[in-house]
């Protein structure tokens, strides 16, 4: 399972996401900074699933972001 991890009170609102990987991120008419779309609110941090196909794009976005509020987390389970 791979997540996206956004700390959204840190956003400066860089656009840099939005533009590495517009599948998942979009800029707020409202106040400039990053939305991930479909996150699920957990706190003032939003989460949400990707599949591996999303992988590349959004390690680029979180590796550029200045803020290094996004995260990208592959967890692994193993069955035994």
């Amino acid at each position: 399972m791979i997540k996206i991890v956004h700390d959204r009170p840190g956003c400066i609102g860089c656009t840099l996401c939005a533009e590495q990987a517009p599948g998942q991120w979009e800029m707020d008419k409202d106040d400039g900074k990053s939305n991930l779309k479909c996150g699920k609110k957990e706190g003032e941090i939003f989460v949400v699933e990707i599949a591996e196909s999303e992988l590349a794009v959004n390690e680029l976005a979180a590796r550029d972001c200045p803020t290094k509020v996004i995260k990208v987390v592959k967890e692994t389970g193993s069955f035994k």
